[in-house]
C-alpha cells in the first residue's frame, strides 16, 4: 500500500506569535491543543498579493508571509522551507477567501505535503487536491507523524469523495485527466425522484460522464460538468499555460475556445499601487500581462483588456472586472459559468450556477471542456418583508455573515439559494451583491431563481427578450441542508469590523466611532450601477449643501466596468462626485486586491470600504471596516464612520 513519507517537521499555526517564532527557530511543539491554533487563516495570509506575480519555484520561499498572530507577521521569507517542515496544522475554515492556487502551491514547493485543520474552505481544498497536496481533519495523525510513522495514502483519502481520492492517488488533476479523461460524454441524466432545487436541476443538464465518474448527483459525489462559459484573468493565465504546455506540449487543442474568455482586470492600476512600486513588482506585472496576452493570442481567445495606453506605456484601467462583465454581457439563466475567481458566483443573480475554481481546474477544463466539482447541498436563505429605507443588499449580507451558524461554517461548500419577498423587490445589481459574497459566506455559489426582474435586466442591459422556462426554479418541496429566515425589518445599516467579513455589527451599536483616513467605493461587489446610484444619492445631497470630503480623508470611487462608468456619465453623476472631492478611478479590481489607489500604506490607517473582504493585509496594512455604498460615502464626508441618516441629522 502506498504511503506518504512525512519526514519533516510539523508547523503549528498558533494564535501566539512567539510559539510560531519558536518553531521557525528550531523548537518542536508537543501537545498543542486545538484552541491554541489560529482559525480562519485566509489565502491572503498564506500568499499575500505581493507574491502572486510568481508561479514557479520561487513560490516555495513565501508561504505564510501574510500570516498574522497577535498583530504580528511572524513568518519570514524562506522560513518554512529552511525550517524543514512537511506538515502544517491550523484551526477552523483554513484557506478562506481567494481562489488563488498560489497558496497550496507555495506550501507544496516549500516542502509541505500534508495540511491538517479542523475544517477547510472548498476552493482551497480542491486546489490542494489538484496539485497533490494532501489535507486532513484527523488530528490523531499528529502524534503518529511526530513519532516518525508513515501514513497510508488510503487512510488520508478514505473520507473524501471518489473523484478527489482518485486525483490524489494519481498525483494531481492534470495527471488524472491525461489518464482517465480520454472519453467524455454528455450524460443523459435528468433530475429523477423530485423534488429538486434549482441548482440541482442546472447540474442535471450539465453533468458529464467520464471513464471513472458517472452522473450521480448525490451531495458529496465528485463529478465533472460542462460549462457554458469559462473565464480566466491575468494572475492565472501564465500559470495555466505553463502547466498545460509542460503536460501536453505545444500547440494545445483547446475545447470549444469560443466559450473561453480572458480578462485583464486586476493589475491595470499596479503602477499606482504603493506595494507594487515599492517592492519592484512592476516588471513581474508586465511579465504576467505578456504571458496572458500571448496565450490569448496564440489560441484566439476573446479578450477584455486594458482601456488605453498612456505616454510611456503606462496603462490606466480595464474594460471591467471579469465576473461583473460576465453578468453584464454573457451569463444567462440556467447556464454554468466557471472562472478563476472566488467571486464568480456574481452571475448567480441571473439564475446561473456560477462558481470559482483554481488554476489547475481551469487548465484541465481548457483542454477537456470538463470542470471538476463536488455535488453541493443547498441552503435556503429567505429574506422576508420590505427592506427598510437606508438598508442595502450589502447590509443584508453582512447581517447574514454575522449569524453564529454561518460564522461556524454552516454554509461552507453549499449553494446559497436566496429567496423571499425581499429578494423579489431587489434589483439584479443588488442580488449580485448577495451572490457575489457567497465567497465570504464560504459557499459553493449563490443563486436567485429568474423572474420578471431578470427578464427586465436582460432586456434593458442587453436587448435580449428572455423567456423563463418552467424548470428554472426549485420545486416547492425541495430539500435543503438548512433554511435560514431573516426578517429584514430588523436589519439596519451594518459594518464588519477589521479582520473578517463575519465580524458584523449594526452601525448604530458602534459607540466609539473611528476616524477614517480612506473611504473606498468600488470592486465587483460595490462598483455596479445601483451602487453608484447610492454613492450619488449621498454625494449629491452633500454637494447641494456645499459639503466636501475633509482634507485629511480620501474618497475613491472606482467603476466596476466601463458600462457602469458610461451610465454614470449619462446620468450626470460625475459633477456631484467631483464637487465633493471624490477621486474617480477607471474600472479595475484595484484596492480590493491591494492593486491600486485606495489601499492603506501603514498599519495606523483606517479604511471604510464597500469591498467584499477585509482579511488581514487584504487592502494594505491598515484596518479595514466593511460597509455599504451609502455608509462609505457618508463616512467619507463625516470623517468618521457614520450612516447617511446620521450625516443628515448633523446637517438638517
Amino acid at each position: 500500500m502506498a504511503t506518504l513519507e512525512l519526514t519533516g517537521r510539523v508547523l503549528f499555526l498558533c494564535n501566539d506569535p512567539e510559539q510560531v517564532e519558536r518553531q521557525l527557530n528550531g523548537a518542536d511543539l508537543q501537545g498543542v491543543t486545538p484552541d491554541a491554533l489560529r482559525d480562519d487563516v485566509s489565502t491572503d495570509e498564506i500568499t499575500p498579493m505581493s507574491v502572486l506575480t510568481r508561479f514557479d519555484e520561487r513560490l516555495g520561499r513565501v508561504p505564510y508571509l501574510g500570516f498574522q498572530a497577535g498583530g504580528r507577521n511572524p513568518v519570514g521569507m524562506d522560513s518554512v522551507r529552511n525550517g524543514g517542515f512537511s506538515v502544517t496544522v491550523a484551526g477552523n475554515r483554513y484557506g478562506k477567501g481567494s481562489s488563488r492556487e498560489h497558496s497550496p502551491l507555495a506550501e507544496f514547493r516549500a516542502g509541505i505535503r500534508l495540511v491538517i485543520a479542523r475544517s477547510f474552505e472548498r476552493i482551497y481544498r480542491q486546489n490542494a487536491d489538484n496539485i497533490g497536496l494532501f489535507t486532513s481533519t484527523d488530528f490523531g495523525l499528529i502524534e503518529r507523524i511526530q513519532r516518525g510513522e508513515p501514513v497510508d495514502i488510503e487512510e488520508l483519502v478514505a473520507s473524501r469523495d471518489g473523484l478527489a481520492a482518485s486525483i490524489l492517488r494519481g498525483g494531481g488533476l492534470l495527471r488524472y485527466g491525461a489518464q482517465s479523461m480520454r472519453q467524455i460524454a454528455h450524460a443523459t441524466h435528468r433530475a429523477q425522484n423530485p423534488p429538486f432545487t434549482f441548482a440541482l436541476k442546472i447540474l442535471a443538464r450539465h453533468v458529464l460522464r467520464t471513464e471513472r465518474t458517472g452522473e450521480s448527483l448525490t451531495p458529496g459525489a465528485g463529478v465533472f460538468v460542462r460549462a457554458d462559459w469559462r473565464f480566466i484573468h491575468e494572475y492565472y493565465t501564465g500559470m495555466a499555460a505553463h502547466m498545460l504546455h509542460a503536460a501536453f506540449g505545444k500547440p494545445l487543442s483547446l475545447h470549444d475556445p469560443e466559450t473561453l474568455l480572458a480578462f485583464e482586470d486586476h493589475l491595470s492600476y499596479a503602477h499606482k499601487s504603493e506595494l507594487h512600486v515599492r517592492d519592484g513588482l512592476l516588471p513581474d506585472v508586465r511579465e504576467l500581462s505578456a504571458a496572458h496576452r500571448q496565450f490569448a493570442h496564440d489560441y484566439g481567445l476573446r479578450i477584455h483588456g486594458y482601456l488605453s495606453e498612456l505616454d510611456g506605456g503606462i496603462r490606466e484601467g480595464s474594460e471591467g472586472i471579469s465576473h461583473a462583465m460576465m453578468a453584464e454581457r454573457y451569463a444567462l439563466p440556467g447556464q454554468v459559468v466557471v472562472g478563476t475567481d472566488s467571486h464568480t458566483p456574481h452571475s448567480g443573480a441571473l439564475g446561473c450556477l456560477a462558481f470559482g475554481v483554481g488554476t489547475t481546474d481551469m487548465a484541465n477544463a481548457f483542454v477537456t471542456g470538463a470542470v471538476r466539482m463536488t455535488v453541493p447541498q443547498s441552503l435556503r436563505v429567505n429574506f422576508h418583508g420590505p427592506v427598510p429605507a437606508g438598508v442595502t443588499a450589502k447590509d443584508l449580507v453582512l447581517h447574514l455573515l454575522a449569524q453564529p451558524s454561518i460564522r461556524a461554517g454552516a454554509g461552507v461548500g453549499k449553494v446559497f439559494e436566496f429567496a423571499g419577498s425581499a429578494i423579489a423587490r431587489l434589483s439584479t445589481d443588488e442580488r449580485a451583491t448577495l451572490t457575489n459574497m457567497t465567497a465570504e459566506l464560504g459557499g459553493f455559489t449563490g443563486i436567485v431563481a429568474p423572474d420578471e426582474e431578470t427578464v427586465r435586466f436582460l432586456r434593458e442591459r442587453r436587448g435580449i427578450e428572455f423567456a423563463i422556462e418552467p424548470w428554472m426554479r426549485s420545486d416547492p418541496d425541495a430539500v435543503y441542508a438548512e433554511v435560514i429566515d431573516i426578517d429584514c425589518a430588523h436589519v439596519s445599516p451594518m459594518l464588519a469590523a477589521p479582520g473578517d467579513p463575519g465580524n458584523g455589527i449594526a452601525l448604530h451599536e458602534l459607540e466609539a466611532r473611528p476616524r477614517i483616513d480612506i473611504a473606498y467605493g468600488g470592486s465587483c461587489t460595490a462598483g455596479k450601477r445601483e451602487d453608484f446610484d447610492h454613492y450619488h444619492d449621498v454625494l449629491a445631497w452633500a454637494a447641494a449643501r456645499g459639503l466636501r470630503v475633509p482634507a485629511d480623508v480620501k474618497l475613491y470611487l472606482q467603476f466596476g466596468t466601463s458600462d457602469v462608468r458610461d451610465y454614470c456619465v449619462r446620468r450626470g453623476y460625475i459633477a456631484a462626485f467631483e464637487q465633493v472631492g471624490a477621486i474617480l478611478l477607471q474600472p479595475s479590481c484595484g484596492a480590493c486586491a491591494n492593486c491600486g489607489p485606495g489601499v492603506s500604506v501603514d498599519a495606523g490607517q483606517v479604511t471604510i470600504s464597500a469591498i467584499n473582504r477585509n482579511f488581514p493585509g487584504r487592502s494594505g496594512p491598515g484596518r479595514v471596516w466593511l460597509a455599504s455604498p451609502p455608509t462609505v460615502a457618508a463616512s467619507a464626508l463625516a470623517g468618521e464612520i457614520a450612516s447617511f441618516d446620521e450625516l443628515k441629522a448633523r446637517y438638517p
